[in-house]
């Protein structure tokens, strides 16, 4: 009985043993729960993922392919550019030279001539006085003043030929009738026309009528031509070119052109009648002797020095000039020296010229001989690139030894404006008074025949210049 108590005892305190369920694995779970639903939306983003990876792959695939491809053009077409360069490189070499002897085409005439022109006009009112009384040509008018057309071949590299030409009004007097009906005459006449030979840089020679040492020179330096003649141009006591034989050059003893010192020359030994006369007329006879102009220049920096002059008879020797006292004439030389120094650079321009003549106007005078001197300050200042201002002042005694009281006083101020590369306007203010006598200038005779009178002459207008 003991035993049995004690074994119904020890099952009664023992612990309760847990069974396990089965688990099937591979198969789904039958049944559902609260998540299901987004479980299935999951998968379709993961297969919308999928389908994108896909079509990437296949673009992807796609490029590579077209890289595979135009590689491969590439390689053709470098391939096609070796064969070609190889064909040229065998062409036999007597047929590059064959090629090579083929006549090439002759440049025609138009190819080396240049047609070149220039023209000076003004627009203006003139009042010229003699002794306070208002006197001719007084009045309003537009005015062409020059017209040069030149023509310029190039023959080659050392030969060229020049023909510039130029024109006049010459009118005769009404005829005693009082028929007012006289047309004018327009004279055409040659200013240039020489054979030039340009040997070397520092040697050109021309031989017919070519512009002259100095008063081309100092035009330049001046830059107003269109509006004033130069000093020694406007005063008669020099002329800007004449029949002859030219030489010119220029070189730099230093070896630098940006600083100089350049040295250029010219020297012409001409007629002395000047160009609007040719040779051999009754207004130019062959003379006895022939007269020389020259000068030289030096040009350092920004500055310009030059020295210059003439010697000779002006073309009036011609050794059969005979004086009813006298017999025969005997001439005179005529000499003049001339100086320059200029400043130059960007938009300023300023300088001085200084002449002195002797026996200018008395040649062919036996008893008296004369002299004359003067100077010219002028300068301009381009304050704008279209626009400008200048001004010049001249002072001459053009008789020193028989009238000595007499005596020119010339200035202008302007107003320059270029509307382009080729055309120059300025309006003008030109004023010359004449003291003691009368004198020829590049504008007429100014002053008066009464002892002690005077002349003036004022001009106000517009001047142009148009060139090509």
């Amino acid at each position: 009985m003991g035993a049995m108590m004690l074994a119904v005892a020890g099952a009664a305190n023992a612990k309760p043993v847990k069974h396990h369920a089965k688990r099937t694995y591979g198969a789904a779970p039958v049944a559902t729960y609260a998540g299901g639903s987004e479980l299935g939306e999951l998968r379709s983003e993961v297969q919308a993922l999928r389908a994108q990876l896909d079509a990437q792959a296949q673009n992807q695939a796609a490029i590579q392919a077209q890289v595979a491809q135009t590689q491969a053009q590439t390689a053709q077409i470098a391939a096609d550019a070796e064969s070609v360069q190889d064909r040229l490189d065998n062409v036999p070499a007597q047929v590059l030279t064959t090629i090579g002897e083929l006549p090439k085409a002759k440049p025609s005439w138009a190819e080396k001539t240049q047609i070149t022109g220039r023209v000076y006009l003004d627009a203006s009112n003139i009042v010229q006085k003699n002794n306070g009384q208002r006197v001719a040509p007084s009045g309003a008018a537009v005015d062409i003043k020059r017209f040069y057309l030149g023509v310029d071949h190039q023959f080659n590299d050392i030969y060229s030929a020049n023909v510039t030409t130029d024109f006049q009004y010459a009118s005769s007097a009404p005829a005693a009738t009082g028929n007012a009906s006289t047309i004018a005459q327009t004279e055409l006449y040659i200013k240039k026309a020489y054979l030039q030979a340009k040997y070397l840089p520092w040697f050109t020679v021309r031989l017919g009528a070519a512009d002259l040492p100095w008063i081309p020179f100092v035009e330049d330096l001046y830059g107003y031509r269109y509006v004033e003649q130069t000093l020694t141009d406007r005063t008669k006591f020099g002329t800007s070119a004449d029949w002859g034989i030219h030489a010119f050059g220029s070189f730099d003893p230093i070896g630098d052109p940006k600083t100089g010192p350049v040295v250029s020359y010219a020297v012409a030994v001409i007629n002395g009648t000047g160009y609007r006369s040719p040779p051999g007329t009754s207004n130019a006879p062959r003379t006895n002797t022939l007269d020389v102009e020259g000068r030289v220049s030096v040009k350092y920096m920004d500055f310009t020095a030059a020295l210059g002059g003439y010697h000779g008879r002006l073309g009036v020797d011609k050794g059969t000039t005979l004086n009813a006292t006298y017999g025969p004439v005997a001439f005179r030389d005529a000499s003049r020296f001339n100086a320059l120094l200029a400043y130059t650079s960007g938009p300023i321009r300023a300088g001085v010229e200084y002449f002195t003549a002797t026996n200018w106007t008395a040649v062919g005078n036996r008893v008296t001989g004369d002299k004359a001197d003067g100077y010219s300050v002028f300068g301009s200042y381009q304050f704008q690139p279209e626009w400008g201002v200048f001004g010049r002042y001249d002072y001459v005694k053009p008789t020193k030894t028989t009238a000595s009281t007499k005596k020119d006083n010339y200035f202008n101020i302007g107003l320059q404006y270029e509307p382009a590369k080729i055309v120059d306007l300025s309006l003008v203010y030109k004023r010359d008074k004449v003291d003691n006598g009368t004198f020829s200038t590049g504008n007429g005779t100014i002053g008066a025949t009464v002892l002690g009178g005077n002349g003036t002459y004022d001009e106000v207008g517009l001047f142009g210049q148009y060139r090509w």
